[in-house]
């Protein structure tokens, strides 16, 4: 039986597993790719300041040139550590003036205000301040043990959404980043649901009238699911938490990225139409329709995921987990899921545009220019 069970689990995986070298020469298959129609499905992306930083960028001049693309949705960041240095400090002034920005040029927003993660590297986000000693790897941080930090967490996201709640061009408060979920491969401890109920209940407390949005990852490969279920078996991973918790479910999805390099090769894992990734896809719709909740891609891959924080730019190739052309085929993978499904994607948000301005800069738009192929044909 284990032996028979084994062998059902090899095939799968070994079809999901590719062995490549990263880098990989650019072609213009970006401008053969037919562009699916998205009928409602609005289109946004993600905007990281830190990330632009780390790219060489000026996160003011780089969100200009964003905010001048015709995009409906743009998601914003309230960054714990960022805005409370310090105790009793409270420097708002940035996401201000990113909000002010994107009002002006007409764009809905979502908000994620935390508290303990957001989206961006490292996805960590708790004032040091706010914690006496490291959270224990391998436990759930519970509101018992941990009631200061949920306080001072709930105290956080109060006192942003009370900030920023007349400001009408915002359309959803995130709560956490993949709110269950470990944080990543650097840490095991994660947030319990309990813990993240207590947030989403401060978030309704100060604001009843606008929905929340949770996102969580979507396995596309075998072993990513397998780990994943195993990690979060007590709970459920975030977007079971999510279709628990939230009006929104936000979809992450990433149908390739790298494991491991050595020798000029990389393991990569790309499991994204297998029948079983499908299988939990399809009951998420079928959960959506039932249910009347909505259902959006919070990320779309549009920027490579290698072995390394900051995506690797070469000049004149492109990177074997995420292509020019692979922007604009991940995004028409989501648009046929959703109309195969007869339910309506309520967004769709482009990950990695720091990325596509930066090889902007270096002189190749390929990026920049599929999604604008998404933007002007969808």
């Amino acid at each position: 039986m284990a032996a028979a069970l084994a062998a059902g689990l090899v095939v799968p995986v070994a079809a999901q597993v590719r062995i490549r070298r990263p880098v990989r020469p650019l072609t213009d298959r970006w401008l053969r790719l037919p562009v699916e129609r998205r009928a409602e499905t609005r289109l946004g992306l993600s905007f990281r300041p830190r990330q632009a930083e780390a790219m060489g960028l000026d996160p003011e001049a780089s969100l200009r040139e964003l905010l001048a693309r015709p995009f409906e949705v743009i998601r914003f960041g309230a960054y714990w550590n960022r805005i409370e240095p310090a105790p009793g400090e409270f420097h708002p002034d940035e996401l201000d003036r990113h909000l002010d920005a994107a009002e002006r040029a007409g764009k809905d927003i979502i908000l994620c205000v935390g508290a303990v993660k957001a989206f961006g590297y490292p996805e960590f986000f708790v004032p040091d301040h706010r914690l006496d000693e490291p959270l224990r790897e391998g436990r759930l941080v519970e509101p018992g043990p941990h009631r200061a930090l949920l306080d001072a967490a709930t105290e956080f996201i109060t006192r942003i959404v009370r900030r920023y709640r007349d400001r009408s061009a915002i359309v959803a408060w995130q709560v956490e980043h993949e709110a269950v979920d470990p944080l990543g491969m650097e840490h095991s401890w994660r947030l319990s649901a309990d813990f993240v109920a207590s947030e989403v209940d401060a978030v309704r407390a100060a604001d009843p009238g606008r929905p929340i949005l949770m996102n969580g990852f979507l396995p596309t490969s075998l072993p990513v699911a397998l780990h994943q279920g195993w990690r979060t078996r007590d709970q459920g991973d975030s977007l079971s938490v999510a279709q628990r918790l939230a009006d929104i479910v936000g979809i992450d999805f990433y149908p390739r990225h790298a494991l491991i390099g050595a020798a000029g090769r990389t393991v990569y894992l790309d499991g994204s139409r297998t029948p079983w990734q499908q299988r939990r896809r399809r009951k998420l719709f079928e959960w959506a329709a039932a249910t009347g909740k909505r259902l959006m891609v919070a990320e779309g891959q549009a920027e490579p995921w290698e072995t390394v924080t900051e995506p690797p730019r070469p000049h004149g190739e492109g990177m074997y987990s995420c292509l020019p052309e692979h922007v604009i085929a991940n995004f028409n993978q989501c648009v046929r899921w959703s109309r195969g499904a007869g339910a309506v994607l309520s967004a769709y948000l482009f990950w990695g545009a720091e990325y596509w301005l930066a090889r902007s800069r270096d002189g190749d738009r390929r990026y920049l220019e599929a999604v604008d192929r998404v933007l002007d044909e969808s």
